[in-house]
């Protein structure tokens, strides 16, 4: 840009330069011709015309190169300082930084240029407000799809919970009765066998077949609706009382349980559906740490109510398992140890006192489970 500058400030010194000697020739020859009559051969006079006549062409250019330096001078200011400032702007425009003001400080700029940086300067305050603006529409439009896909989750969970439930009900009975015969038949077979292997067999037969009941009787909890109404309840005696429960198991005779619930957290909810959550997640614990290994309760107040986290040392919950934890029938234990209907009978549970589970995996190992309940 500048070499085009001196391009046109030299182009403009000589047009100029020219036309002021174009002015001037008249002049000029008719004083030579007056000096040269005036003046006698030889002398003085005579000598000095003929030397101005030979500085004429040095005159000339020096003049030439005063006019294009005074016209650069004048195109920089008032022409290629503006532009420049107006093309570091646009380019600050193409990139939309944030921040800052446009480098339009420089006065001296034409009254057209002046405008056009204004309209530039408006222009890029529009698009930083309209940035602000979007970039406020995207954070709500994340938690709006975050939250809406909470809740197809929840939906879908419950559809399947519905689902299962109306199949309990009608599965129930014509299973529930032949199960409750075969159970009878198998002890009375039992009492009545003398030989160790039969017997055996029969006990087989008979832990089956109570592991079938147990899987109708937990399609049963799923379809039921919400046991009673919920009320004020100490989170901390539930937590004591099914920490004592569940010592006996062989599972956690082994392993290390602490307690720090706060004694003056109450939440709403039931005694029973609260204390079957906490045991099963104690058990499931348990049975992920092989017998070994340190289960922790803490709570907190939480904007949603209190949260109640059961933290494990285990090996963790498998990536690919976490978004079906909480499904019926899903399971990470070996065939034959789960029915996995435990985790969905205590989301199913939750939701029916007002809260929801959630699971996640701790940054220094382990499983946690997370409960949360409505204060009272």
């Amino acid at each position: 840009m500048r070499l085009r500058t001196a391009s046109v400030a030299f182009l403009l010194g000589v047009l100029c330069t020219g036309l002021a000697w174009l002015m001037a020739q008249p002049v000029l020859l008719r004083l030579s011709d007056l000096v040269r009559r005036l003046s006698q051969p030889g002398s003085a006079e005579r000598a000095a015309l003929d030397g101005m006549r030979h500085l004429l062409p040095l005159y000339l250019a020096i003049s030439l190169v005063a006019a294009a330096l005074l016209a650069y001078g004048v195109l920089y200011v008032t022409v290629l300082r503006p532009l420049r400032d107006t093309e570091g702007a646009i380019e600050q425009l193409g990139r939309l930084t944030s921040g800052g003001g446009l480098p339009f400080a420089r006065s001296g700029a034409g009254p057209l240029l002046s405008r056009v940086q204004s309209a530039l300067s408006r222009l890029a305050e529009a698009l930083r407000a309209e940035q602000a603006t979007t970039r406020q529409q995207l954070e709500e439009l994340r938690d709006a799809n975050a939250q809406l896909s909470r809740t197809q989750t929840e939906l879908l969970a419950s559809e399947r919970l519905a689902t299962v439930g109306r199949l309990a009900a009608g599965v129930a009975h014509e299973v529930g009765n032949p199960l409750a015969g075969i159970l009878g038949y198998l002890s009375l077979a039992r009492a009545r066998a003398h030989d160790a292997q039969m017997a055996d067999f029969l006990a087989r037969i008979e832990a089956e077949v109570q592991r079938i009941d147990q899987i109708v009787r937990g399609l049963l909890d799923l379809g039921r609706p919400p046991r009673g109404a919920t009320g004020p309840l100490a989170l901390r005696p539930v937590v004591e009382s099914c920490i004592g429960l569940v010592r006996k198991d062989p599972d956690l005779a082994r392993v290390e349980i602490s307690d720090e619930v706060d004694p003056a957290l109450v939440v709403r909810g039931e005694p029973g559906p609260l204390a079957q959550i906490l045991i099963n997640l104690l058990l499931n614990a348990g049975q992920a740490m092989g017998g070994r290994g340190r289960i922790s309760l803490a709570a907190a107040p939480s904007p949603g109510g209190v949260c109640l986290h059961v933290d494990d040392t285990g090996p963790g919950i498998p990536q690919d398992a976490l978004p079906r934890l909480f499904e019926p029938f899903f399971t990470t234990q070996p065939a034959g140890k789960g029915t996995g209907l435990g985790l969905a009978i205590s989301q199913h549970l939750a939701v029916s006192m007002g809260g929801r589970m959630a699971a996640s995996n701790r940054k220094e190992g382990g499983a946690r489970f997370t409960l949360e309940l409505p204060r009272a």
